[in-house]
């Protein structure tokens, strides 16, 4: 029964990410905006919803067990920016595998792209000190205050300058265009703003809709698995609600699109690396005692430094995303045999 749900929810959510990467490629050529800002700002923080959820859901009205609650909430945290800096990119990169060749190029506009990685090594650094805080009651909850405080400005600041490059960007033929009509047409409605933000709300509301379900069908054939919660929530919940970003990436870079499939990822990796680590960081105990949680952050940092590095040479080519999927491959196997 749980596998039947779980292809029913992936095909929702496949459904879900075709009709708002769809609406949302009308909502930016309507704006008149980059692929930067509708990538990184707009589907990234749209597609985020879903493991944002999962958190709070857990925190707030998970099981009676106050320690289970917080380890899903901190896994699932720590979790998502490592499944986006590896397996996420290496899947969307090998999509293209047959198109483009082992050496073929990708293409992302490269200054968002490292703005991208640059304000998420910052922030993901911040979340990281966050976690060896001596707990001094004295001094603990000021440095947490301090630190959460860095992080939201962080966002913020990155918002501005990925809004702020956006007029130049299009200027220079990097505006968002979309290249199909929009799917609301096909049933005899116009064109207009309403219709695609309509399109856009109902896109997202199944996106939710099939992670939950997905989420919860993972849930149940984990447990039956006998897999720990802290396990689950750092490998196997997120594979489920990154799920939006790894489709709508891979659809876009496969129309070469390769901005908007870079920054739907790099985009939530800033996210998810400044937002909900300030909710872990309020809401739970949020350190790094255990094995996983540490070994998962070094992961993420490899893999995140890693793309920073090669981008220094101007272009990217498909085989360096191996690397991330091998990082993935490498923290899998070290947590399974431990």
């Amino acid at each position: 029964m749980m596998a039947i749900l779980l292809v029913a929810m992936l095909l929702v959510i496949l459904i879900a990410a075709e009709i708002f990467t769809n609406a949302l490629e009308h909502l930016g050529t309507r704006l008149h905006i980059s692929e930067g800002v509708t990538g990184s700002l707009l589907a990234a923080v749209g597609t985020a919803l879903p493991e944002s959820m999962v958190p709070l859901i857990a925190v707030f009205a998970g099981t009676e067990r106050v320690n289970v609650n917080e380890e899903i909430g901190v896994g699932v945290i720590l979790g998502a920016p490592l499944m986006l800096s590896t397996l996420s990119l290496s899947l969307m990169a090998f999509s293209v595998l047959r198109q483009r060749g082992f050496k073929g190029q990708l293409t992302p506009e490269l200054s968002g792209l490292t703005r991208d990685l640059d304000c998420f090594l910052l922030a993901y650094g911040i979340a990281a000190i966050a976690l060896i805080v001596p707990h001094n009651p004295r001094y603990f909850l000021a440095i947490h205050v301090a630190l959460v405080a860095a992080l939201v400005l962080t966002y913020f600041i990155y918002m501005l300058l990925t809004i702020g490059k956006s007029a130049q960007l299009v200027e220079d033929g990097r505006g968002t265009h979309a290249d199909s009509r929009l799917y609301s047409c096909y049933l005899g409605l116009p064109n207009y703003m309403v219709v695609i933000l309509s399109q856009l709300v109902l896109g997202l509301g199944l996106v939710v809709l099939g992670a939950k379900g997905f989420v919860h069908a993972v849930e149940h054939v984990s447990r039956d698995l006998g897999i720990s919660v802290l396990l689950m929530s750092l490998l196997i919940i997120p594979i489920a609600t990154e799920l939006p970003e790894k489709i709508n990436s891979i659809l876009w870079i496969r129309r070469r699109k390769d901005t908007l499939a870079f920054g739907n990822i790099t985009g939530a990796m800033v996210f998810q690396g400044t937002i909900l680590p300030s909710i872990g960081i309020l809401l739970t105990p949020w350190t790094a005692l255990r094995v996983e949680v540490l070994t998962g952050v070094l992961v993420t940092f490899a893999a995140a430094l890693w793309l920073r590095l090669a981008i220094r040479r101007g272009y990217l080519q498909v085989w360096q995303f191996g690397i991330n999927g091998a990082l993935y491959l490498s923290y899998l196997i070290a947590i399974l045999v431990r």
